[in-house]
């Protein structure tokens, strides 16, 4: 018997090599640009001296300055100074040499009053509130009066802020950020010294200190819960 013939299998066809994998050469525009932590800290750095100068709000600061460091693209900082006069736009090119102004530039307005570091109520009251710069020493005496001190919005200038109360026949009463440490205590003589102590998470915040006496008087110092100093003249407080 013959053998039946048999039909040869044809061989698979060679597969190509894969390409290597291709990248996108075309150039980015400026605002696609990965940020550096230089650019961050430039912008961050504008954002505290418009907060300085009262032209943010503590919320406006706080949501910017989170927005400066979370940003990823030289296109995410744009925003965040473009309603500010110091806004500069943003060049990974050297900026120009600045060129002489025939007239000089007007002078930087103060952050916040100076305030004297003493407050005195006799047979009366005073207070002290809203944007005040506080230095290392502050004295509160009341004598048949009244003292409200509230730092709860104030700059402060130094690292410790100590407080020295003195309270006969009257009372002294003092408010400071919620996020600021708070430490100290007095001696009540028919009366009563409270302070609220409490430490702050930050190490770097400011330290308030309150000692003193009341005498037929009162002195309570606390935190005011929901005000938050959210940023604080840090170069200040380096010196």
């Amino acid at each position: 018997m013959t053998k039946p013939e048999q039909t040869p299998v044809p061989r698979p066809a060679a597969q190509p090599a894969p390409a290597p994998p291709r990248y996108d050469t075309a150039p980015v525009s400026e605002a696609e640009m990965r940020a550096s932590d230089a650019d961050r800290e430039r912008i961050a750095e504008l954002l505290r001296d418009a907060y300085a100068e009262g032209r943010l709000t503590m919320e406006e600061h706080s949501e910017r300055i989170e927005s400066a460091y979370a940003a990823k693209t030289l296109g995410d900082l744009v925003p965040l100074t473009r309603d500010l006069p110091a806004h500069r736009p943003i060049s990974v090119e050297k900026p120009p040499l600045p060129q002489p102004e025939s007239e000089p530039a007007p002078a930087p307005r103060m952050p916040a009053r100076q305030e004297a570091p003493s407050l005195v109520a006799v047979f009366g009251g005073t207070e002290r509130k809203g944007r005040w710069r506080v230095g290392p020493h502050l004295r509160a005496v009341a004598v048949f009066g009244g003292v409200e001190l509230d730092l709860t919005d104030a700059v402060f200038e130094a690292p410790e802020v100590v407080i020295e109360v003195t309270a006969i026949f009257g009372g002294v009463e003092i408010r400071v950020p919620e996020n600021v440490s708070l430490h100290g205590g007095g001696v009540g003589i028919f009366g009563g010294f409270s302070v609220r102590e409490q430490t702050a998470a930050d190490p770097y915040a400011p330290v308030v200190r309150v000692k003193g006496a009341a005498v037929f008087g009162g002195c309570e110092a606390r935190p005011r819960r929901g005000k938050k100093l959210r940023e604080w003249a840090r170069r200040q407080l380096d010196r």
